[in-house]
This record gives structure tokens, C-alpha cells and sequence, in this order.
């Protein structure tokens, strides 16, 4: 707990916040999809070598008595025809969403012009940035110099205590918030970069901890302190709903390249899948690559090529399914496993 009795500080970062390994976090969330596509590929293709090689009974000598290539391949074919048309149905269902009627589009605009008026009102500019980017960069700008007001207006207070938690809030709030600007500098949306500064920037436990001051210290706090907290709080909120936001367009987004990354892949996954049923012949092939029968690495490479679809698939969900999870709740909430060992003071 910290010596001011708002608990344990979080990490800035939401790699220092989980209690993940790095590789995990690289697996799920930092790493290009197809980098982890072709990680799931080298691992199904090194997977089945180890098999073929510790099996008691080779594949040439099974293909002597049944035809197990020929099943394999025959399953996959009709796996990748189905399971490309489901994936892009639903993504199509959920991209639907998007389409209604002039009215529904209204009430869309309107929402998001009122949203845009919170923030330059929150931001004190005429104008908000149009990129998600400089707009994110814009309010969360705007809360460092909220909390600098937050600051500024108890500095003059006779509660010791109020002005040391008020300082140590504020520098720590500030110092994020420099980071985060800094990371948003190059992001450009589309990319995970803008989503992972959002999810680094933890304004829920920002929100928790002005709430803990304000609780503690509301006799103290002047009409002018008033007045700068609830600006702080404000701009907080600002940038939960505008996080919630870009996780939206930015599912949308991933959802639009898996659909086209799944046509890109799946044709060519095809072709391979049904020239081994149409023309693969294991009398032909004889021989050993590195000790291990042609007619194994084949097998495997083809079989490989065929699943990548499906691989592709895993890679994109994980990210999405990750990024989901870590933002279940909007405001105060701390879902994190790594939050809930830590004794809070509350009350």
C-alpha cells in the first residue's frame, strides 16, 4: 500500500501490469498476426516430423494398408470450404451493424458530434483532431493538465495530507500521460498501436484514486478544487468512452482484414488440399530427406498449408479475444488478477 493509503500503484504499462509472461503478451497481443500465423505453422509442421518420427509404424507402410492421406485430405477440403463461408458470414452479421436505416445513421452522427463537442469543451480547443490518434493524444493531454489545475488549486490548502497525495497523484498521472502522447506521436489506427496506448493508459485506476482523495478530503477542498476535480474527472471519462470507442472501430477493422486475409490464404490452401487428393501418387515418390521418407515431408508440408486458414483464424481471434477481456469494464472497475491479491484501502 502506499504511504498516502490510495494502495498499491499499478505499472504504466499494461505488460507491467499483467502478471503474463512477455512471450504471452508478444503471442496475444504486440506481435503481427501473420508473424503468429507462421509461428502456429512452424509449429504444426515441426509437430508432425517429431510424430512421424517417434510413430512405430511409418506413414509409407500405413498408406500399404489403408489410405489415411486420402481421408486427411478429403476432411480438409470440406473443412476449408465450410469453415472459410462461416467465418466470413459471421463477420459479415457483425459487420451489419454498421448498416440501418437514415434515422438509426442520425442518431449515430448526432452521437458522435456531441461526443466530439464534450471534448473540445474538456480540451478547450475549437476543434477536435480528426485522427484517433491526435485525438486520443488531445484528451489525454488534457487530463495531465486538468490534474496540474487539480494541483495548482489545493497547493494553498492547510490539509498537509491533501497536498501530498494531491502531488503524488498528479506526478504520476502526468508522467503517463507523457508517455502515452509519446506513443501516440507515429500511431496511425489500424494498427494495434493506438488500441495498446489506450489500454496502457489506465484511467480507471486514475478515476479510483481522485475518487479516494475527494472522499477523504471533500471538507477540504475549496469551491476552486471542486470545480478542477471535476474537470479532472471529466476528462477521465472522456477517454474511457473514446477508449470503448476505438476498441469498437478497431474490432470492426481487424474483423474487414481477417475476412480479406482468410480469402487470401484459403484459395490457395484449396488448391493444395485437392491436388494432393486429384494427383499425389506415393508410388512415385521415393527416397529420404534427412533421414525422414520424402513422402513424409510431403504430407506434412501439404497438410500444413492446408490448416493455415484455420491457424490464421486462431492468430487474429487471440487479439481481439485478449483485448476484449482486458476491457470487460468501463469506469472504476479493476478486473486485473494482478489487482485483486492487493489489500485496498476504501473505506
Amino acid at each position: 500500500m502506499s504511504a498516502n493509503g490510495d494502495g498499491s500503484q499499478p505499472g504504466d504499462t499494461m505488460a507491467e501490469r499483467s502478471t503474463d509472461p512477455a512471450w504471452k503478451l508478444w503471442l496475444l497481443l504486440n506481435a503481427n498476426r501473420w508473424v503468429v500465423t507462421l509461428v502456429f505453422m512452424l509449429f504444426v509442421f515441426v509437430g508432425l516430423l517429431v510424430v512421424s518420427a517417434i510413430s512405430p509404424v511409418s506413414l509409407r507402410g500405413l498408406m500399404g494398408q489403408t489410405d489415411p492421406v486420402e481421408t486427411l485430405f478429403q476432411a480438409l477440403v470440406t473443412a476449408l470450404i465450410t469453415g472459410v463461408t462461416l467465418v466470413v458470414t459471421i463477420n459479415s452479421l457483425v459487420l451489419s451493424q454498421e448498416l440501418g436505416a437514415v434515422e438509426d445513421q442520425r442518431k449515430r452522427l448526432d452521437g458522435a458530434l456531441e461526443f466530439r463537442e464534450d471534448v473540445e469543451r474538456s480540451i478547450d480547443a475549437p476543434i477536435s483532431p480528426p485522427e484517433p490518434a491526435s485525438f486520443a493524444q488531445a484528451i489525454v493531454a488534457a487530463s495531465a493538465e486538468r490534474a496540474a489545475d487539480f494541483r495548482a488549486a489545493v497547493s494553498d490548502s492547510q490539509d498537509a495530507e491533501l497536498r501530498d497525495r494531491v502531488d503524488d497523484f498528479v506526478d504520476n498521472l502526468t508522467t503517463h500521460a507523457d508517455s502515452i502522447r509519446e506513443d501516440l506521436d507515429d500511431a496511425q489506427f489500424g494498427t494495434y498501436d493506438v488500441v495498446k496506448s489506450a489500454l496502457d493508459y489506465n484511467y480507471s485506476w486514475k478515476i479510483f484514486r481522485a475518487h479516494r482523495i475527494e472522499n477523504a478530503h471533500a471538507d477540504a477542498f475549496t469551491d476552486e478544487a471542486r470545480e478542477a476535480y471535476d474537470d479532472l474527472l471529466e476528462s477521465l471519462k472522456l477517454f474511457g468512452l473514446a477508449r470503448e470507442h476505438f476498441k469498437t472501430l478497431y474490432f470492426q477493422w481487424e474483423l474487414i482484414n481477417l475476412s480479406r486475409a482468410m480469402m487470401y490464404v484459403a484459395v490457395p490452401a484449396l488448391v493444395v488440399t485437392m491436388s494432393m487428393l486429384l494427383f499425389f501418387d506415393a508410388t512415385a515418390v521415393t527416397g529420404t530427406v534427412l533421414g525422414i521418407d520424402a513422402i513424409v515431408w510431403i504430407v506434412v508440408a501439404t497438410s500444413t498449408i492446408a490448416v493455415t486458414p484455420f491457424l490464421l483464424l486462431v492468430a487474429f481471434i487471440l487479439r481481439i479475444a485478449t483485448i476484449a477481456k482486458r476491457t470487460l469494464a468501463i469506469g472504476p472497475f479493476i478486473l486485473r488478477e494482478s489487482s485483486r491479491g492487493e489489500e485496498i484501502e476504501w473505506e
